[in-house]
């Protein structure tokens, strides 16, 4: 089946290099444009002829003359075209209809129902990308679908292999939905699409070595490095969760002991919470929860931090070390210029960044590793979504190559 549609058209036309220069540098000439990619005038003009035909670029005003006439300056017409963006988590599916310029116009959240399959999670989707889809929404106008997939994903086939929450393997989502809608599809690991959405849209922004890290129900990665978005030999790097930091902690669901993601993610944090309170830890979780100590979640525990419940903020602050741990072996190996945090646990905010920091300050090998800057993402729930809407303009812009 050909993908049909703006995205396919625009990539006929070889003009990567000139809607880039157009979405950086924009209002821009067309003889600037000549200058500043090294193509010829007659290949700009007739490149750009083809891009105003479609709409994606447009003339906005007159440039200052430099002796002759003024220019034309081009700019891209974001608002003009759509792109539709798929965090598909453990529990939720949320959607994103945005422009070019990431601006949000529409957003859904649906609940994943528990158990499910492979053909109900995709036809949850499909009507998701339906519901997006306005009648006042031209389908052409819509130049991709971006997913955003936790678990292991193929990222050159579109399918997810081990999506683990939901105890799904191989879902062919490429496949499906490109058929159903005929629009480019591309699916990647949420947190690895995280990581391309910050570069995008949020703090990663200018950055040529970032690490995203999504902290959640489990822990994942996201890993630039020289502007590329970074997958390993096998699609597996960024599987930070899996690395050990106590190997005689706990079990992990992977088999191995003492994980990150069992001493750092929402689940370990709220297990040691009610471990705590059950051997006699006095902490107003009790209350919160009528003594259910298996009510006791993430968000809970924050509030109940906020509040000045101490059994809460030293929770939070003995994963923010453990977390701090595994964030100095990642400044040690790939000596990132920023560490972004998102996800569920980042909302906890200076409760848990104020511990990572100061245990990289104490374990940093140099005094540059010692400052490697660490934020919480600025996109908030938007995170995944975002990213995925990120893939589909890597592809239109080029802005960054994946490999």
């Amino acid at each position: 089946m050909q993908v049909k549609g703006s995205f396919q058209l625009m990539k006929s036309l070889n003009r990567s290099a000139i809607l880039n220069k157009i979405r950086t540098d924009g209002p821009i000439s067309r003889a600037d444009i000549a200058k500043e990619t090294n193509l010829t005038p007659p290949t700009v003009s007739s490149i750009v002829k083809e891009l105003l035909d479609t709409g994606m670029v447009m003339e906005s005003s007159q440039g200052i003359s430099k002796g002759g006439r003024k220019p034309t300056m081009l700019i891209i017409n974001a608002q003009n075209f759509y792109i539709i963006g798929l965090d598909v988590g453990p529990t939720l599916m949320k959607s994103l209809l945005t422009d070019l310029n990431g601006t949000i116009i529409t957003e859904t959240q649906t609940p994943i129902p528990e158990p499910t399959s492979n053909n109900e999670l995709l036809e949850l989707m499909k009507a998701t990308v339906q519901n997006l889809i306005s009648s006042q929404i031209e389908q052409d106008k819509i130049i991709g679908i971006g997913i955003g997939m936790h678990g292991v994903v193929d990222v050159e086939e579109g399918v997810s292999l081990f999506a683990p929450n939901l105890q799904l393997r191989d879902i062919f989502i490429k496949d499906f939905l490109e058929k159903e809608f005929g629009i480019l599809v591309k699916v990647e690991n949420d947190a690895r699409a995280m990581a391309l959405g910050e570069i995008w849209f949020g703090n990663g922004n200018e950055a040529e070595n970032i690490v995203s890290v999504n902290l959640g129900r489990g822990i994942g990665a996201g890993i630039i490095i020289n502007g590329k978005l970074f997958h390993g030999e096998n699609s597996i790097a960024g599987e930070i969760g899996h690395m050990t930091i106590d190997i005689r902690g706990p079990k992990c669901s992977c088999g191995n002991y003492g994980c990150l993601q069992t001493l750092s993610s929402g689940p370990a944090i709220a297990e040691k919470a009610a471990r705590e309170i059950a051997i006699g830890k006095q902490s107003m979780l009790q209350d919160m929860v009528d003594n259910n100590l298996e009510e006791i979640g993430g968000s809970l525990i924050h509030k109940a931090a906020k509040n000045g419940d101490q059994l809460s903020i030293d929770i939070l602050k003995e994963a923010g070390v453990f977390l701090g741990i595994g964030l100095t072996n990642l400044i040690h190996i790939l000596n990132p210029k920023k560490i972004i945090i998102s996800g569920g646990v980042s909302q906890a905010g200076e409760f848990l960044l104020d511990s990572v920091k100061k245990t990289i300050q104490s374990r940093g090998l140099t005094k540059s590793a010692k400052n490697t800057e660490v934020l919480i993402s600025q996109l908030g729930s938007h995170a995944t979504a975002l990213g995925a809407v990120s893939l589909i303009l890597v592809e239109l812009f080029s802005r960054t190559d994946t490999e």
